[in-house]
């Protein structure tokens, strides 16, 4: 394979450390309140594209069927709002040990009760070719659900996930029934154009990090913390990959893709308002918010960096089902 052929095929890692390195190098451009104000570009806009992205490239009986896959959906909130937070206290007895600054393990407990984010889960299950509509349901609903059932205001977060993920979607699907012939022939690249609105994701996402003064530890807290970070996510990855693809599952390869993206990435946009309000008034508030500003970030670089192998994976997973599937030719006497 020569070089320019590798880096085509390998344009979206590349691109990762492109988008890292020009946040690393100008932060300001990408922060909330600066030139690109991400806060209505990425937020709503970008969002919303994804979501209309989604509604152009599903059919209408793959949201149907993807609502109706209860066993799924129950799988997904049970691991997040329940396993998720469980094991992650567990964890914590352990490290309560440690001379790791305690407030900071309070803030990897809260990192564990938040609710999957809108955006990020779907866009790398979509990227990877996996259940997207699974994707789309299970993050808007358990942002939804945990959303509502916290100090949040109710109204602001319905709001925002009706406008920037069922309007959207809607749209794009009313749009597809009027262009579903010229969709079929052309084949636009979706999974393309998700890819290149989850750069501009990680660049200002990367951007906030940088520029974030409270991410202003020590050097061995830090690095202990993004350790710790990354290895829970890697688990928690393994966990679901292992639970949903057991014989007895009943999932296919590509449920299993949204199962292990769903079930493991949190919200930042839901979980940063939450710990204003529950921590009002704690003097530690910047320490507990460091877990979640870097599981963030972590999340979809790693997420990012998975989309090759998990796509390979499930490409072969799925021809070899394809094969068992296949009716034997007699055997000629």
């Amino acid at each position: 394979m020569g070089l320019l052929e590798r880096l085509r095929k390998e344009w979206f890692i590349l691109g990762i450390v492109l988008v890292i390195a020009v946040a690393r190098l100008e932060p300001t451009v990408g922060v909330k309140g600066g030139p690109l104000k991400p806060e209505i570009t990425i937020t709503y806009i970008a969002v919303s594209a994804i979501f209309f992205n989604s509604g152009l490239s599903l059919k209408t009986e793959e949201l149907t069927s993807a609502l109706m896959h209860v066993k799924l959906h129950l799988f997904v909130q049970i691991f997040t709002l329940v396993f998720f937070p469980t094991a992650i206290w567990l964890f914590l007895q352990l490290l309560s040990i440690t001379p790791i600054n305690e407030w900071l393990l309070k803030g990897l407990q809260t990192v564990g009760c938040m609710p999957p984010p809108v955006s990020s889960a779907v866009i790398l299950t979509k990227a990877v070719g996996g259940n997207e509509a699974a994707a789309i349901f299970n993050s808007a609903f358990g942002s939804f659900l945990l959303g509502s059932s916290s100090s949040v205001p109710f109204t602001s977060i319905f709001s925002q996930l009706f406008m920037t993920v069922v309007v959207p979607l809607i749209i794009g699907q009313i749009v597809r029934r009027y262009i579903k012939d010229w969709l079929e022939r052309k084949k636009p690249p979706f999974g393309t154009i998700s890819s290149c609105v989850l750069l501009m994701i990680i660049y200002t996402t990367f951007c906030d990090t940088f520029a974030n003064p409270n991410i202003d530890l020590d050097k061995f807290s830090l690095i202990i913390i993004v350790f710790i970070i990354f290895s829970v996510q890697m688990s928690f990855m393994f966990l679901t990959f292992l639970f949903s693809t057991r014989n007895n599952s009943s999932f296919t390869p590509a449920d299993t893709v949204a199962i292990v993206f769903c079930s493991t990435h949190k919200s930042l946009t839901l979980g940063i308002p939450m710990l204003k309000i529950v921590f009002a008034g704690y003097e530690h508030l910047s320490l507990i918010s460091v877990p979640l500003l870097i599981y963030h970030p972590a999340q979809i670089l790693l997420g990012s960096l998975l989309v090759p192998t998990i796509k390979s994976w499930m490409v072969s997973r799925q021809k070899a089902q394809k094969l068992t599937r296949q009716p034997k030719a007699p055997v000629k006497v």
